[in-house]
């Protein structure tokens, strides 16, 4: 079902944003050469991949209309992040988590949406996806500046809670010091963030920690339910496991 989805999503895709370009774009001159943004005003013309792997994740203000950009890449970025081929998920701040693609009409804005959750549930029940989960999930929740609809995804069912495993531990290195495992959240409310992580590996993590055999991450994922200095004075820091 969710490989179904996911192709449907990336149909509407395809078909939404057919056609789309920045027809007066000259890019940051510095950066790109005149041949290269002459793609992106340019439609129906596929773009290399590597230059689509460098416009998604630039800078914004190194385009006339960063918007534009962005839909004008949407069908190819989509694709490649689909299947693995857009180098750098997890490694850069994302081009849609940086223009407000819900002012976009609302043809648009669903079907952004749309794929973003048919890729996040095709990630989760996929069990060696090509990027860690971890690192979709960030890229999902920078894109919709939400972590709820994704964390509510985290369905207990064997392939997901191997996912549950990698996440805990890509997140709680920074989770139990207060810290945000985001890297590219610019929204200013890490705190909120932080908070909402922290509270639902804690409330729904432990159990099904201990059910992969992984108990020293839900002890420590317990924790995140204390207050900061009680979670640090804890007797589960002088045990051998937490020690090691």
């Amino acid at each position: 079902m969710t490989a179904t989805a996911l192709a449907a999503a990336l149909a509407d895709i395809d078909t939404v944003f057919n056609g789309f370009a920045s027809p007066t774009e000259t890019g940051c001159e510095r950066c790109y050469l005149p041949e290269e943004t002459a793609y992106l005003r340019t439609p129906y013309t596929r773009v290399p991949a590597d230059l689509v792997r460098q416009f998604v994740f630039e800078v914004p203000g190194h385009f006339e209309d960063h918007a534009a950009v962005m839909r004008r890449l949407l069908p190819q970025t989509a694709h490649a992040m689909a299947d693995g081929s857009l180098d750098g998920i997890g490694w850069g701040a994302h081009g849609l988590s940086r223009v407000d693609w819900r002012a976009w009409p609302s043809e648009q804005a669903a079907a952004v949406e749309a794929f973003v959750h048919a890729w996040w549930d095709d990630t989760l029940t996929t069990p060696e996806p090509p990027y860690p989960v971890h690192e979709v999930f960030e890229t999902c929740a920078t894109i919709l500046g939400d972590l709820t609809p994704f964390l509510d995804r985290f369905r207990m069912q064997p392939v997901v809670e191997t996912h549950v495993v990698s996440c805990a531990q890509a997140w709680l290195y920074d989770l139990i010091t207060d810290d945000s495992p985001f890297h590219w959240w610019y929204r200013g409310d890490d705190g909120a963030l932080v908070t909402a992580l922290q509270s639902w590996l804690a409330a729904h993590a432990p159990a099904r920690l201990r059910a992969q055999g992984e108990p020293d991450l839900a002890k420590k994922a317990e924790l995140l339910a204390l207050p900061y200095d009680d979670r640090w004075d804890h007797p589960n820091w002088t045990s051998a496991s937490a020690t090691n």
